[in-house]
This record gives structure tokens, sequence and C-alpha cells, in this order.
């Protein structure tokens, strides 16, 4: 019979295996990265994960079932929210980890932004300095939602799908960095493409929201669009 520490140690590992499970699909990962930007209807995040309606509710089931997320309802609609903001602390830490141990995300990584122009990210700190100076307008590309939930100081909310609409808005003679998700949002990546396309000076910020909060940077939370 196995002795008392045994089976303590037995049901601890029992319960991490616990979260180790929930978190062992692609799928379930990134609806953890967007749920990092804030609170979203299950509606939403299939919509965003590119995942069926019932993929995407069976995957927040398990990842409910490890209390990783939290559950609210409104009418007809789930509001899914992550359960502490130390779930996504961990999530960045496992991204970090393996961006650390498997070559292979740096090979993927450089690979889709050569073939869209070798697009470099912009030093976190350089930006910094030069937002605060006037040097460059900010986009924060990503859903409303999100911008609204949390964003960097002085970001302009320009949702990637209105940004073709929103381009005469923007002043040509400063240089324009959009910033979205993180460094595996490609929403920014397409926005520097178009902007570029239209005739602007425009890089992208690797950082997202979750990297800022994370290294004790400000975030604003604010309903403000400069240009509606």
């Amino acid at each position: 019979m196995p002795s008392a520490g045994r089976q303590f140690k037995d049901a601890i590992y029992e319960q991490l295996g616990r979260v180790g499970k929930a978190l062992a699909s692609p799928r379930r990962l990134e609806l953890l990265d967007l749920l990092c930007q804030g609170a979203r209807t299950v509606e939403a995040l299939a919509n965003e994960a590119g995942q069926s309606l019932a993929n995407t509710s069976q995957h927040l089931q398990v990842l409910r079932m490890a209390r990783l997320v939290e559950t609210e309802k409104h009418g007809l609609f789930v509001t899914y929210r992550l359960a502490d903001e130390k779930v996504c602390a961990f999530y960045r830490e496992l991204r970090t980890l393996a961006e650390s141990r498997l070559h292979e995300i740096q090979a993927v990584t450089r690979q889709f932004l050569e073939k869209r122009g070798e697009m470099e990210p912009v030093d976190r700190d350089v930006l910094a300095a030069r937002v605060r100076s006037g040097e460059v307008t900010l986009l924060d590309v990503r859903p409303k939602e999100e911008f609204e939930a949390g964003h960097l100081p002085g970001a302009v909310s320009v949702p990637l799908a209105e940004l073709e609409v929103k381009l005469a808005d923007l002043p040509h003679d400063r240089e324009v960095v959009a910033y979205c998700r993180g460094p595996y949002c490609v929403l920014a990546v397409q926005a520097v493409a178009v902007l570029r396309e239209k005739g602007f000076r425009a890089i992208r910020m690797e950082e997202g929201v979750p990297d800022w909060r994370a290294r004790g940077l400000p975030i604003e939370m604010s309903t403000k669009e400069i240009y509606s």
C-alpha cells in the first residue's frame, strides 16, 4: 500500500496535471491569448480564432473545468474572462519558454515576416520615447472591444477592418507604428502592409498590451477614439 507521503504527492501532481492537460491544445492556447486582451463572448472568440462555435465552446469548457477561465451570462450571450491575471502571466511564461527552447518558432516567424517585406519589430523603449515626443502615430489595430479593455498610452483605435476607410485621417508627415495582440498576432503585419502600399512610412511593434503590462508599463482604459 502506498505511503501517506506517496499518496499526497500523487494527489498534488494529479491536480497540477489538470492544468497541463487543459493547455495541451494549440486551439486552447490561442483562446487564452485572446482572453489576455479582455473578456469576450463565445461568438467573438470563435470568430477571432477561426473556429466553429461548437469547437470553441468545447475548448472553453475544458479551460473552465481547469479553473483557468470564468463565465458570466448576459441575456443569451455567455462572456468568458480569465479567472486570474496569473493565467495570462503563465501563458506569457510558457510562450517565452517555448521561444527559448524551440528554434522552430523563430524559423516560422522569420519566414512569415520575410515574405512580407522583412517587417522588423520596434524596440519598445525607443517607441515609448518617440510616442511621448509626438514623432509617431501609434495605431491599435485590434477590435474596439480589446482597445476599450486596455491599450497603450497615446494609441488610436483603428481596427484593421476599418483601416482603409480611415487612411485620409492619418497624418502623412509622421511615421505610423501599428500594434495588436503580441508577437504572433498578424493584424499589425497586415495593417503595415496596407499602410505601406498607400504611401505611409509604417512599422509594426511586436509587443502587445499584456507584454507592456507585464513589464510594469502603463496601460490606459478608455473608449475615446480620435479617428471616428
